[in-house]
């Protein structure tokens, strides 16, 4: 049998349909099936130009080396920058995409710790939002990656 897609909203337009300022229960739920459910992200807030969001490290996470892989980082930090996009966009705006992205890391967490993730808007402009994002680990929060990304907004075609 064919997966109802239609079932659950994706997190733009989840966010879209939200009617509470904060939009952090809709965007979790519109994400159900994809990378950020799959890696078990969690969304604590997400405010026009603010999104806070956590991780529990498990072993999907982890690098065969033992350490946290850049990767799961980069996609909490990621995904807490677009969902900020989303819930930041201009009038008339349909969507974006991420044009460039950039991480510093500077630590790591071991499996079993938590990793959270704060993302603020930095520049949101009529074409292009600019996000940074700073990961950190809960149990201490030291600094354990520094994220910065530039959304490209997109509106429908003419």
């Amino acid at each position: 049998m064919a997966e109802d897609k239609s079932a659950a909203p994706s997190p733009l337009d989840a966010a879209r349909i939200a009617g509470d300022a904060d939009r952090s229960a809709a965007l979790t739920a519109g994400q159900k099936g994809h990378l950020p459910d799959l890696l078990g992200l969690e969304w604590l807030e997400a405010t026009p130009g603010r999104v806070r969001g956590r991780m529990t490290v498990t072993q999907r996470h982890m690098a065969p080396n033992g350490f946290l892989h850049a990767a799961s980082v980069i996609a909490l930090a990621d995904s807490a920058s677009g969902y900020g996009c989303v819930v930041s966009l201009p009038e008339g705006a349909n969507g974006f995409t991420t044009i460039e992205l950039k991480s510093n890391f500077l630590g790591t967490v071991r499996e079993g710790g938590g990793v959270a993730c704060e993302a603020t808007l930095v520049h949101g402009g009529r074409n292009t939002q600019v996000w940074d994002a700073v990961v950190t680990a809960e149990a201490t929060g030291k600094t354990i990656a520094l994220f910065r990304c530039t959304q490209m907004v997109l509106y429908p075609r003419a």
